[in-house]
């Protein structure tokens, strides 16, 4: 008795140290996420194949099956182990070994009365006790987890027991069974418990055991009529599941609850691309919106000059004047050196054409902006003034030499255009008798090989009209 105990301490010993280093690891490893295989991928992404260590009480009787040939069983330690292969969710092949001891007396009667027996008491060392059961899960207790902690299971399987019995007499003495040897019979184990998770690696196992035995020789005492003897055994142990960590058991992995899980993901991710069409096509439809009335803005010509009110510079021009892409009266060219002068309805002196070449030559902006030098703002004033008491009309042409590309070019002779537009209404002339346009590098008046070429091309052109 005193060496089985010890057997038992060290067994627990070990496995207590295991599931401590099992836990801690546990512990330091939480970020690592167990991963779930596809449903209907086979097993190939689950660990099958487990170990186990068990303990317990073994006794000369089963719950189920008839009386034996004592009427009082002794507890006695057993312990033993088993290798496991979960074939399945639910089925798995289980081969246990165990050994222990098998005591009993005939203490306690039997309907009142003593039990008729040439016999006091036995007791059977079982050497041990090999079996291959078939073993199945029952079913998940929390059907809405992914992984359960709980796993009830039955087993049944075939085996062969070896054991050595020894039995008292009345009389007080002791007789050997089989003093030459020992004795293999074959038995039938059923079994029923279940299997709790203690930490992604370690299950704490806890079963009740039947065996039936094919012979009446378990106890030392064949008894006629011949019955077959029984045993049974009340164990707790630890198994531990063996690969990869990072996967997961497939006994305590709950198909139903995946599924559920795959829908409900699903539903979420058909709900999110709904949501996000609905989004863009409310963008589209809005966006066509706006097109649709820049459209009918284009359409509009209110002076019906044939220009879009859209892009007319020149709104309001009387019926029957041709107007200019820009929605602006054609002029009638008179030339000049410098700049272009026209004139539709009123004489433009020399004197007017003076002020506008004047302010032509000594027109000076920073280089490459459009910023106009202060030493040009004199002349540009007088112009200014003529196009307040003349009411004469403007038209402002920015070029540039052939230096830079041609799209930094157009944009410099524009933005120069309108800042002498802007500086001149700054003075009181009215923004819809002055047209500021940008020709780039588009009408050069000269060489752009020569640095004095290029001075002359980049200028801004004054039309009287």
């Amino acid at each position: 008795m005193r060496k089985n105990l010890l057997k038992i301490a060290c067994i627990f010993s070990i496995a207590l140290i295991s599931v401590t280093g099992s836990f801690a690891q546990d512990t330091t490893k939480h970020n690592v996420t167990t991963t779930v295989p596809p449903l209907f991928s086979g097993t190939n992404g689950f660990r099958t194949w487990s170990v186990g260590l068990q303990a317990g009480a073994m006794m000369p009787f089963a719950a189920f099956g008839g009386k034996t040939d004592f009427s009082k069983g002794l507890p006695r330690l057993e312990y033993g182990g088993y290798i496991k292969y979960q074939a399945s969710h639910t089925i798995g092949i289980q081969l246990d070994i165990l050994r222990g001891t098998l005591e009993g007396n005939n203490d306690k009667l039997w309907a009142g009365a003593p039990p008729v027996s040439p016999f006091t008491s036995f007791k059977t060392d079982v050497h041990w006790a090999a079996s291959l059961s078939g073993v199945v899960t029952l079913g998940n207790i929390s059907w809405s987890q992914l992984h359960t902690c709980i796993q009830p299971y039955l087993s049944l399987g075939v085996g062969y027991v070896n054991f050595n019995p020894t039995t008292i007499s009345n009389t007080g003495v002791s007789v050997n069974f089989k003093p030459d040897g020992s004795i293999t019979d074959f038995y039938v184990p059923l079994g029923l418990g279940f299997k709790a998770n203690l930490s992604r690696s370690i299950n704490l196992d806890m079963g009740y055991t039947m065996a039936y035995v094919d012979a009446d020789d378990l106890d030392g005492y064949m008894k006629t009529p011949y019955i077959g003897d029984k045993f049974s055994y009340a164990h707790i142990g630890l198994e531990f599941s063996l690969g990869n960590p990072n996967k997961p058991q497939l006994a305590t992995h709950n198909p139903p609850a995946q599924l559920a899980k795959n829908m409900k993901d699903d539903n979420d991710a058909m709900r999110a691309s709904l949501a996000a069409s609905e989004e863009r096509y409310n963008l589209r439809l809005a966006e066509i919106n706006r097109l649709r009335d820049e459209m009918n803005k284009m359409k509009i010509d209110t002076d019906n000059d044939g220009v879009s009110d859209y892009f007319d510079k020149c709104p309001g021009t009387a019926i029957g004047v041709k107007v200019d892409g820009a929605g602006c009266p054609l002029p009638v060219p008179v030339k000049d050196t410098l700049m272009r002068v026209y004139n539709n309805t009123y004489v433009i002196t020399d004197e007017d054409k003076k002020i506008a070449s004047d302010a032509v030559k000594n027109l000076e902006f920073d280089f490459a902006k459009s910023t106009i030098r202060a030493r040009s703002l004199p002349y540009l004033n007088r112009v200014a003034e003529l196009l307040v008491k003349r009411g004469i009309s403007l038209k402002l042409g920015g070029h540039t030499d052939a230096i830079g590309s041609e799209t930094a070019n157009m944009k410099l002779s524009k933005d120069r255009a309108e800042s002498v537009k802007s500086y001149l209404v700054s003075q009181g002339a009215s923004s819809s008798k002055i047209e500021a346009v940008g020709y780039g590098k588009t009408q050069p008046i000269a060489t752009n090989k020569t640095d004095a070429g290029r001075q002359k091309n980049r200028r801004v052109e004054f039309t009287l009209y």
